[in-house]
Order: structure tokens, then sequence, then C-alpha cells
């Protein structure tokens, strides 16, 4: 009997799956799902190679993993093989609450409830079918485990989820520029007072590293036609949930026959954060959620009695994405009003519905956070400075500058 699994990774090439728990994970219905959820949501609107999943990324966030305990072993720090066995379990766990379309639908079918949240609770719940077998990996996703290292190397500003994440988006989305050397990085590791370092060798991949995110944010993962574009099927899902609610309260029919049993479910209810904590069925309806389902209701919707749905529909489908206006600074009230009305004389609306056809959004990301677990670098006297002060190309005012845009988007 063969003693793993072997994956063939476009990025990284075999990934070895031992038979076992870890196997038992990626086996695993609620794992699997992620199969079904594209890694960059709508970015392939303006990028078409980006169709790679969240699945794909979990294992390839699995696979650094194991090279990540490797390095550390081999630079004389003792991890016992149960720890090995958790801290990969937890990574392949680390996104298994991410719903359809990555990060889009987290305010918008919900309110209150992160990623984060529903990963814990679906760890939990797979804990109870392993008996117990997750415990540890919980500890350690939650940093409740003494050697803080691990939890580092599974969330922290250099951990496994972004050494795959930027590697590969950068290859599917062809921004070669952005391509990091995840190796070297993990090569350079190493552990000084339980916290994980970097050695001085590794000083250029890691301001590498910190340029490429940085080109990554506003290339791709904040690009403005992909934020537009999510923000249409936003508001397609939004009418469709205001539509259902006053169906609800009326003699209207509510036109749910071609939509999902889950997605019925979350427009047809208001689901903060504690319903989604206190009531089973909402994390039972919310793993049944993927991409597919998001697809068959706006493709449905395409032909909606209602104006304002269909047109939106419309638009996500045949990619007619909004018009995007940008600016370093808030577009004016007038602005808006101005827009507002304009769209509701062309599509004989009220001003109020014209809002369904509009988006002002406020975008932002910093190279490198000050306020999260900092990348240290250690030199051959044993020392350690943040990568900020070691660093002869980047300075705090740059490094920890907070960019934020303004994007204004509205119906073509």
């Amino acid at each position: 009997m063969e003693t793993a699994k072997i994956i063939n990774d476009p990025v990284f090439g075999f990934i070895r799956v031992p038979r076992g728990l870890l196997l038992d994970i990626v086996r695993h219905p609620a794992f699997y799902r992620l199969s079904r959820i594209k890694q960059l949501g709508g970015a392939n609107i303006v990028y078409p190679g980006a169709q790679h999943t969240r699945f794909q990324h979990s294992l390839g966030a699995f696979h650094l993993m194991g090279k990540a305990i490797q390095s550390l072993q081999q630079k004389g720090h003792f991890i016992f093989d149960s720890e090995a066995e958790a801290v990969q379990a937890a990574i392949l766990l680390h996104d298994i609450g991410h719903g359809p379309f990555s990060h889009v639908l987290e305010h918008t079918l919900m309110s209150g409830v992160s990623h984060e949240d529903i990963s814990l609770m679906v760890m939990e719940q797979m804990n109870e079918e392993f008996r117990g077998q997750l415990t540890l990996a919980i500890k350690i996703f939650k940093d409740d485990y003494p050697k803080r290292f691990l939890h580092q190397l599974i969330s922290s500003q250099l951990d496994m989820d972004r050494l795959d994440y930027l590697k590969r988006d950068a290859f599917f989305t062809g921004v070669n520029e952005a391509n990091i050397g995840s190796s070297r990085i993990i090569d350079m590791l190493d552990v000084i007072d339980d916290q994980l370092v970097v050695d001085k060798k590794g000083i250029y991949s890691i301001e590498n590293y910190l340029v490429s995110r940085r080109l990554m944010y506003w290339q791709v993962y904040l690009h403005k036609t992909s934020v537009a574009a999510e923000h249409v099927m936003i508001n397609a899902l939004l009418r469709a949930k205001q539509l259902m609610r006053a169906s609800q309260t009326s003699n209207l029919k509510p036109q749910t026959s071609n939509l999902s049993t889950p997605l019925t479910f979350f427009l047809s209810n208001d689901i903060d954060r504690d319903t989604f904590l206190t009531h089973p069925e909402c994390l039972q309806h919310y793993l049944a959620l993927d991409d597919n389902d998001i697809w068959s209701a706006l493709k449905a919707w395409c032909n909606h009695p209602d104006p304002i749905l269909s047109l939106l529909s419309r638009d996500f489908v045949n990619r007619n994405i909004f018009k995007v206006e940008t600016s370093d600074e808030p577009f004016s009230d007038e602005h808006r009003q101005e827009k507002r009305i304009q769209l509701a004389q062309r599509y004989h609306i009220t001003p109020d519905e014209a809002n369904y056809l509009i988006s002002d959004i406020e975008v932002g990301k910093d190279m490198y956070s000050l306020d999260d677990d900092q990348i240290e670098i250690r030199f051959n006297d044993g020392t350690t400075r943040d990568i900020i002060e070691a660093s002869d190309m980047l300075n705090t005012s740059l490094a920890s500058k907070k960019v934020r845009k303004h994007y204004f988007c509205y119906q073509r």
C-alpha cells in the first residue's frame, strides 16, 4: 500500500500528502469544497489565467510548511512529530472557512463573521469527527501553544500562507515581477527566543518579498476593475436580498426556484455573528455554498422581472463592469448625488434604487505593518533587528505608509 498521496502542483511540482490524519483532511468534503472556490474571486476578469482555487493554495501552503519544518529541524530546533503533523494540519485548514468568491461575500450574505471565525468552527467540528486528532492543531492555530513560532508559521507577516499565495497568484496572473523566492526565504528561517527570524543572508529576499506584496495588492488584489466587478456582484446580491425580504412581507411570491437551498437561506435571513455562532444550521448551509451557487443565481437573475437585479446580473455575467473613477481623496456628496440622479433618470428608477448601481469604495494596504509580528533579521553576532532597521532599501515611512485610494464605481 502506498504511504502517501502524490499531487502534481504546477507551482511546486509533486506535493506528498502522507496517509493518516493529513490525507483524511484533504479527502474531507469540507476541504474538497475549496476546489470549487477560486482563490482570487473575480480577478480573472482582469487576469484570465487566475482560475486557481483555494484547494490548490491550501495544498501549496501545506507543502511549504513541510519545507519550513524540515529547515528548522536541520538547524537543531526540536519539533515533535506530533507538532509537525499538527502545524501541517492547521495550515491545510487555515482557509477552510472561506466562502464563495474569496473575501467578497463575508459581509454581504451575513455580517460580523470573518472567515477566520468560520475556519475555527469547522476545525472544531472536524475535530469531533476525527476523535480529537485536531486538538493540537487548533491550539497552534489559536496561538494557545507554548511554541509560539509554530503559530507564526501559520499567521504572521512571513507565514506559509503568504509565501504560497504571493508566488501562486503571481504565477497564475502572469505578474512575473512579483515572483518571490519562497524556497530561499524558508532556507533562511531560524528561531531565537521562540520567535521566527531570518538570517541576514536572506535580507534581499525579504526586501523582494515586501515589494512584491505591495505590487500584487495594487496590481491584482485591489485592481480597480476587479474591485468594480466584485461590487457589481455584491450589489446584485444585496438587491436580491432586499427583494426576498419584500416578498416575505407581501403577497408576492419570491423567485427562488432557480436558487440553491443554501443561498436561499442566507438571502432570506439576517445572519449576524451571534446567530451564526449559535445556530448550527448556519454553518451547515455555509459549507454547502461555493462559487457555483452564485454563478447559477446570477445567470438565472439575468431574466428576473426586477430591472435592477436583471441589469446587475447581466453586467456581471457578460463582463459589463462598473465604470471606475479613482482619487486619493473621498468623492464629494454632490458628485455622488449627481450620478445617482443621472442613473435614476436613465433607467427610470428612483434615486434610492439607483444606489444599487453605485459603489463608493475606500481601499488601502501598507507594505509592512508595524502593528503585526515584525520580521526580524539575525546578524552574525546573534543580535536581531527589524527588517526596516536592517534594510538599506526600506525605511519606516515608506514600508509602513498606509496607502489609501478611493474608487467611485457606477453603471456605465
